[in-house]
């Protein structure tokens, strides 16, 4: 093995992912990513985001918006999970995975803050991702919730825009057992002042939704009738592209 392929494997070992052992893996808030942005000098506010949340298509969606904006000639990061092959795959500049040697560079720089601070392995690879989006300049970085919204390590960012996919019954263990209660945890990537997609929802959904947004002074866009991935970009792209500079 690599020592890259040694590396990953150790880090598989020592800090479950969610992708491999569930619930176990799961560690929610976000004082501990806090604690770790600080520690790499608050990367995620060297670029511009848009955080995506939703039940289904949020990975698609936040894959076709890097797509658009690099066509428009910006810079762009992607971060998705979990991956299929490759751990790299998670982290993306301008359609390119991160470099062996940028993730090596930072499990190294970060042994100290990992041993001190036992953060998981998505509040690792989140770190990581803000961390060479700001070493690579980029303008905007699409950004994908892992689990839920409002307790999610990505979730210390302000973005430019919220996107809601779609909210459905997932991860009711950790999310709540009704949509209602899962709009609740997905809404939290709403913040003060900072406009929302929302997709096809149903009334109730609709309801939590807008609620949270009223309360922070967040304008809703619905995706018209539609959740499908096309739609949720065309809201964005009528919405957001002509003031996003």
């Amino acid at each position: 093995l690599s020592k890259y392929e040694k590396r990953i494997d150790s880090l598989f070992r020592i800090v479950p992912s969610f992708q491999k052992v569930g619930k176990a893996g799961y560690h929610p808030g976000i004082q501990t990513m806090e604690r770790f942005d600080d520690y790499l000098g608050n990367p995620h506010r060297k670029f511009k985001t848009i955080h995506v949340a939703g039940t289904n298509g949020k990975g698609s969606v936040s894959s076709m918006l890097a797509s658009v904006l690099m066509g428009l000639g910006y810079k762009v990061g992607l971060y998705t999970s979990p991956h299929l092959v490759d751990f790299r795959e998670r982290i993306k500049v301008d359609g390119e995975m991160i470099s062996h040697e940028a993730v090596l560079d930072f499990l190294d720089r970060t042994d100290p803050f990992v041993a001190e601070n036992d953060p998981s392995f998505f509040e690792i690879t989140t770190a990581m991702a803000f961390d060479y989006f700001a070493s690579c300049g980029v303008d905007y970085a699409v950004v994908e919730c892992g689990l839920g919204g409002r307790l999610d390590s990505t979730n210390i960012v302000t973005p430019v825009v919220s996107i809601i996919t779609s909210i459905g019954l997932d991860h009711t263990d950790i999310l709540g057992d009704t949509e209602e209660k899962i709009a609740y945890e997905k809404g939290g990537i709403i913040k003060s002042g900072v406009p929302v997609v929302v997709g096809a929802v149903s009334e109730a959904v609709q309801k939590v939704l807008s609620d949270i947004a009223q309360e922070r002074g967040s304008t809703v866009f619905s995706s018209h009738h539609s959740s499908d991935e096309d739609s949720i970009i065309k809201a964005f792209l009528d919405e957001f592209l002509p003031q996003m500079d």
